[in-house]
């Protein structure tokens, strides 16, 4: 599989008619169009998937399995990314970036002969980066997220988090929020930023506690 670090934040966004894609399921990551998500490589089918994408579009479709084992069942949304940047590892593993270009649901799985899994996907029509919260909602998002960042303990720089536009906030927090898995699919699929800003702060005062084996909020 791969370890997941913080996202960044890209601003251009490219339309794509691609309707094949390979994917790579990943349980607690999720990455929007115009952000970046960093990735560590080492499960060989998943550096066969990292190559072969390199030979071809550099286009890897990032989602979330509903389950465990070697082909668990797929949620149905994902989101298409291209590979931004890559470190090639001597021993065959990689650090890439990927950056989020256009949510997908997925059509079929295919029967394909490569160690990784390949779907047909119909691709969003969106383009959220100009979209705007009300001041109320931002408000909200920004009290909110301060209320839950203090509960789990958190270390923010709120000075920093103040200047960015709400496109970005909204996004950031929905991948990086320590939320489960369930949570983070529900934030992937609400359309709109308003929808998915007003999930972020329920999910907020939702979820209230660790259970106790890592620092992922429960609802357990």
């Amino acid at each position: 599989m791969g370890v997941v670090n913080t996202p960044q934040i890209v601003c251009d966004l490219v339309r794509m008619t691609a309707r094949r894609i390979s994917i790579f399921p990943l349980t607690g990551a999720i990455i929007f169009p115009g952000m970046q998500l960093p990735l560590h490589i080492f499960e060989p089918r998943y550096r066969d998937l990292v190559g072969d994408s390199l030979a071809r579009d550099r286009k890897i479709g990032m989602i979330q399995p509903k389950g465990q084992g070697t082909h668990p069942p797929l949620f149905t949304v994902g989101c298409l990314a291209r590979i931004h940047d890559v470190e090639a590892l001597d021993d065959g593993r990689y650090n890439i970036i990927l950056e989020g270009v256009q949510r997908f649901s997925i059509v079929n799985e295919l029967n394909v002969t490569t160690s990784f899994r390949q779907v047909e996907a119909e691709l969003w029509e969106e383009d959220e980066i100009g979209d705007a919260l009300s001041l109320a909602e931002r408000a909200s998002l920004e009290i909110e997220s301060r209320r839950f960042a203090e509960a789990q303990g958190y270390s923010v720089d709120w000075s920093a988090v103040s200047q960015l536009d709400d496109y970005s906030l909204v996004n950031a927090i929905a991948q990086i929020a320590p939320f489960d898995y369930a949570a983070k699919q529900a934030l992937l699929e609400a359309r709109g930023l308003s929808d998915r800003a007003d999930t972020i702060v329920q999910l907020m005062q939702f979820f209230g506690r660790h259970d106790g084996s890592d620092d992922r909020v429960t609802l357990q």
